[in-house]
């Protein structure tokens, strides 16, 4: 959407008064907040706006993955989704810590990799979300959609 001259004003206007701030914080009416005063706990966002939210989110793991791993690009599509999905979840500095993991999918061994998800704290805190993703590495194929 191009913004019109009066949209392109007010923004500039509401920003100088409001700022931006890319962390959520608590605004003076004790509001959570974020962006430019977005009242998160009265307005929150819409689905749109979480879609693109994920889509920025995905795109960001995509590159730390291809960027972090050399071996992920081998990868078939289904297990490259899994590790994107642990790394949405954990971020790229705790997933580097499933090193025995990673050690397996250098060496193309999915069902040791699987195991090794499964024998984490992660797997306990995360339940069917580890068991699905598990699955989905040994055989290579989706089995969480009907």
């Amino acid at each position: 959407m191009l913004l019109n001259e009066k949209m392109w004003r007010l923004r500039e206007l509401l920003i100088h008064h409001e700022g931006i701030r890319l962390k959520p914080y608590v605004c003076s009416a004790g509001k959570i907040t974020i962006g430019v005063g977005r009242n998160l706990q009265d307005v929150g966002i819409t689905e749109f706006e979480a879609m693109q939210l994920l889509t920025n989110d995905i795109e960001r793991v995509q590159r730390e993955a291809v960027s972090a791993f050399p071996w992920f690009k081998s990868l078939c599509i289904v297990r490259q989704d899994v590790v994107l999905d642990m790394l949405f979840n954990l971020g790229i500095h705790r997933f580097k810590g499933f090193k025995k993991m990673i050690s397996c999918l250098v060496v193309q061994n999915y069902v040791e990799a699987a195991h090794q998800m499964l024998d984490s704290n992660w797997a306990k805190q995360v339940g069917n979300r580890a068991q699905d993703l598990a699955s989905m590495m040994r055989s290579g194929t989706y089995v969480c959609f009907p």
